[in-house]
């Protein structure tokens, strides 16, 4: 049986979601620093990457441990920063159409970089290969480079002299600068920002990320922009045309 070629979609796809990988993969190596010298032992350290599997809730656990919290408060920050990720997967999960076991590994890999790489398709089976290749991609490597952290721990020195986490955010801003070019992206984008920058020397960690959301949610409701494309649906099919379904079909009726 002849292979089937991979679209030029899917391969805009894949080529996104292995630099994102890479880019935040390569941070792991700050976060298994960093617990370490927070008193988490390398078993410990692991358990948090593998099972927590949140960059931004781990970075915040780890936090308020090294400052001598209590474990109540730091699982408390950590689960409001991963808050986040319960509201993309009501954006992604009717993209992707995972089923059976597929549905809890897809929940797992609900984080920003896979949800951002997988939004930022055109075609449904792009978005699909952007998600499963940044979610594992992402998974494998943020693992494997937290473990080289965790054992290198004081050899490595200040892990933010490496400019690792400048990495991971120059990888997200490279993703979100393409999707700025409507007024509303940008209204949306900017309210985000200013709402999040102005609650963060006031509120509790997690709640300028679950602010900025809801602004983002409110500003994008009243400025709709192109939908995302669904399985099923031929991106930029006109309603009526072969592929495309109608809004008020009993399938996209909410």
């Amino acid at each position: 049986m002849p292979r089937r070629s991979r679209s030029p979609e899917d391969g805009a796809a894949v080529r996104q979601a292995v630099s994102v990988s890479v880019a935040t993969g390569l941070y792991g190596i700050s976060f298994g620093a960093l617990s370490v010298a927070a008193g988490l032992d390398v078993l410990q350290t692991m358990a948090l990457s593998l099972l927590m599997f949140s960059g931004g809730s781990q970075f915040a656990f780890i936090g308020v441990i090294g400052a001598g919290g209590a474990p109540l408060a730091a699982v408390t920050t950590a689960g409001l920063l991963g808050a986040r990720n319960g509201l993309y997967g009501v954006q992604v999960a009717p993209l992707l159409g995972a089923r059976g076991w597929r549905r809890p590994l897809a929940a797992h890999l609900t984080i920003d970089e896979s949800t951002a790489v997988g939004t930022a398709q055109t075609t449904p089976t792009a978005v699909r290969t952007g998600f499963w290749w940044a979610g594992a991609g992402v998974f494998a490597l943020w693992n494997a480079f937290t473990l080289l952290g965790a054992l290198l721990g004081d050899a490595l020195g200040d892990p933010s002299r490496y400019g690792l986490d400048a990495a991971a955010a120059a990888a997200f801003l490279a993703l979100l600068w393409p999707r700025l070019g409507t007024g509303a992206a940008r209204l949306t984008a900017a309210s985000a920002l200013g709402v999040a920058l102005a609650l963060t020397p006031l509120v509790p960690a997690g709640l300028p990320v679950l602010a900025a959301a809801a602004v983002a949610v409110v500003v994008g409701w009243r400025s709709p922009s192109r939908p995302l494309p669904r399985p099923g649906t031929a991106a930029g099919a006109a309603p009526g045309a072969p592929g495309a379904r109608s809004a008020s079909s009993p399938e996209n009726r909410a």
